[in-house]
C-alpha cells in the first residue's frame, strides 16, 4: 500500500537515510515501498539530544534510519537506558514499552513512546524547577 506525504514549503524529511528538503511550494510524494520515513517534526538533531531521554530518542532515530550501524546503536541504547533507569526508576514502564518495540524491530513505534519519555522528563524537570523556586532563601 502506497503512502502519500504532503510536504509544506521548506519542510525537511528523512527518507531511507537521505535528508530531503522541500522547495518553496507544497509537494506531494507517494512512497510505494517500505522505507524508513521521518517528517521534520519527528527529527531530533544530535545537538538537540541534550538530555538523557532526548539521547535515547536520538539513538532510536538512528536505529530507524541507519540500519548499517544497528548493533552500535542498540549497544548505545541499552547503556543509556541502564543509566536512566538507575537514576529515575519511575521511567521503567515507558522504557519497557520502548524496548519491546526495539526488540521487535519496530523503531518508528519505539520513537512514539520515546517522545512520551521526553514529555515525562520535561514535566519532571519543570516540577523540580518550580519546587526549587518555592524553597526558602538562606
Amino acid at each position: 500500500m502506497a503512502l502519500k506525504i504532503t510536504l509544506k514549503p521548506h519542510e525537511r524529511m528523512v527518507l531511507g537515510g537521505t535528508v530531503i528538503t522541500n522547495g518553496s511550494t507544497k509537494s506531494e510524494l507517494i512512497i510505494e515501498n517500505n522505507v524508513p520515513i521521518l517528517r521534520q517534526k519527528d527529527i531530533l538533531s544530535e545537538k538537540e539530544a541534550n538530555s538523557p531521554c532526548r539521547r535515547i530518542y536520538f539513538v532510536i532515530q538512528l536505529m530507524y534510519v541507519d540500519e548499517e550501524n544497528l548493533v552500535t546503536h542498540h549497544n548505545t541504547y541499552w547503556k543509556l537506558v541502564q543509566g536512566l533507569v538507575e537514576a529515575a526508576p519511575s521511567v521503567i514502564g515507558l522504557i519497557d514499552q520502548i524496548s519491546t518495540h526495539i526488540l521487535g524491530s519496530r523503531y518508528y513505534q519505539a520513537l512514539k513512546f520515546a517522545r512520551k519519555l521526553i514529555d515525562y522528563e520535561e514535566e519532571i524537570t519543570k516540577n523540580v524547577r518550580e519546587s526549587a523556586k518555592n524553597l526558602p532563601n538562606r
